[in-house]
């Protein structure tokens, strides 16, 4: 596997609070990634480290291998759509573009302006007097102007309205199919991420708890809804989430191979439903093997029958 995005213990602290701890994931190369978490979990934290924009306070972060910081040529690999969107106001969209075209070498002006086109952007209008939606379209458009290999989106659609989000996710996917790019979206909305991402990383409480290939971890996780069990038990099975009814028990497991007690019924896991069960309870983690193999014993709650 190629990574073109790894973290290795990787920690940011602002003052006494750590932001992100002990992170350490390797993205894999040409895959789109879900990166999801509640917010203030720490990704944008994560993308502004893997940027450059933060310096660790603790481990390190890499891009194609190198440290952001030391090597523009790696950066310049990177295409980044930050959160806030940052934009010359005064400048119109046709002066944006050339300013982009100036800063990055492997600048693509043909595909500038195709884009331009598709999102229908005025190359006359001032940045201030665009839409939130359309700020958005044009700061993606300088992203993917730079032909990168790697593209970081922070919460990219969350001022567009349900329509424009289609459309551009439908244009993204094209283009990462066209391109073979590697990119991450940030979101704390799963359902706008479950049919387009097929890796996830989860962030809660600073710390990666949910990482790996997205049908692997869907396969590996199973429902269980049976009669009452106080306390719930799933023989070698690891529980992830218990409810109850009055007569009823609903267990998300980690399942460590077939479920044979006929007492049972098993179901299958959605994505929103496993990503909501690691963020209620963040001490059942997950990570890709053979990372897992390192995680330890009392982080997980394993039940015997």
């Amino acid at each position: 596997m190629t990574a073109v995005l790894e973290a290795s213990r990787l920690g940011k602290r602002y003052r006494r609070t750590w932001a992100l701890r002990d992170c350490s994931l390797a993205i894999p190369e040409g895959r789109v990634v879900a990166l999801v978490g509640p917010n203030g979990a720490g990704k944008t934290t994560l993308l502004h480290l893997a940027v450059g924009l933060l310096a660790p306070t603790a481990g390190e972060v890499r891009i194609f291998g190198a440290p952001p910081a030391d090597r523009a040529e790696v950066l310049a690999r990177v295409g980044f759509l930050a959160q806030d969107k940052p934009l010359y106001q005064g400048f119109t969209v046709a002066e944006m573009l050339r300013y982009g075209a100036q800063l990055n070498p492997g600048w693509d002006q043909a595909l500038a302006g195709r884009w331009l086109e598709r999102f229908q952007l005025p190359p006359a209008r001032r940045v201030g007097h665009l839409s939130g939606g359309q700020r958005t379209q044009l700061a993606l458009v300088l992203a993917l102007a730079k032909r990168p290999r790697l593209l970081l989106l922070d919460e990219p659609m969350a001022d567009l309205d349900p329509l424009v989000r289609h459309d551009l996710t439908r244009l993204l996917m094209e283009t990462v199919a066209a391109e073979g790019l590697t990119v991450v979206f940030s979101s704390h909305v799963v359902a706008e991420l479950a049919t387009v991402c097929d890796y996830l990383v989860l962030l809660a409480v600073g710390r990666v708890q949910l990482a790996g290939d997205t049908e692997a971890l869907l396969a590996g996780h199973k429902l269980l809804v049976g009669p009452r069990r106080d306390p719930p038990t799933a023989g070698p099975h690891q529980i992830v989430e218990a409810s109850h009814t009055q007569r009823q028990t609903t267990l998300l497991v980690r399942a460590a191979g077939p479920v044979h007690d006929p007492a049972w019924a098993v179901h299958e896991v959605g994505l929103e439903q496993l990503v909501l069960a690691y963020m209620r309870h963040p001490d059942a983690t997950v990570l890709p093997r053979p990372a897992l193999a390192a995680v330890p014993h009392d982080t997980k709650r394993e039940v015997s029958a």
